[in-house]
């Protein structure tokens, strides 16, 4: 890419955007009112999943920059992620970091530390407890508040490279045939 020099400088020059889940969505919704039939998935509510395409509008054209975008729906989110506390538990305290070219980059969320809160939100989503023993433990036998995240590598291979196609940043090319299970 001729700009890819440009595009990093602007990474470590320029301050990152934030946005909440329910404005990205309102953002989303009216550019694609604009023309429907530009978008591969022109459906976008509040408890959609982003696509790519989402994603990537919002980081290139809506904020030209890098966006974080946080307080997801809890409908979307994984079970062990902390719901936050402000708006009745319809969201949960987790971020996505979104960069021009790529979409996602990086994802993360604060964690349930609480055990009964976290059993009780494993039986909202019929999760048997028997299949998450050990993390139930983390929980049973002490914990603080805490978070992760996890970063896509060859996500960040294509951003800082300008590899415009994943699967030619991908080590360990998967393809079908080759997995013996």
């Amino acid at each position: 890419q001729k700009d890819l020099k440009e595009r990093l400088a602007k990474l470590v020059t320029e301050p990152f955007a934030r946005v909440a889940y329910r404005d990205a969505i309102k953002y989303l919704q009216e550019e694609i009112a604009k023309d429907p039939s530009k978008w591969q998935f022109p459906e976008v509510e509040f408890g959609t999943d982003l696509a790519t395409e989402h994603e990537r509008w919002l980081a290139e054209t809506k904020f030209k920059s890098c966006v974080f975008v946080y307080d997801y729906p809890k409908s979307i989110k994984a079970f062990y992620m902390r719901d936050n506390d402000d708006d009745g538990g319809e969201t949960v305290n987790a971020m996505d970091l979104l960069v021009p070219g790529v979409g996602e980059l990086v994802g993360g969320s604060q964690r349930e530390e609480r055990l009964d809160v976290l059993e009780k939100k494993m039986a909202e989503q019929d999760l048997d407890p028997e299949d998450y023993w050990w993390y139930l433990d983390l929980r049973r036998y002490g914990s603080v508040p805490h978070a992760g995240y996890g970063l896509g590598f060859e996500r960040l291979v294509c951003y800082v490279t300008g590899i415009e196609n994943i699967r030619d940043a991908i080590a360990f090319p998967r393809y079908p045939g080759n997995a013996e299970f």
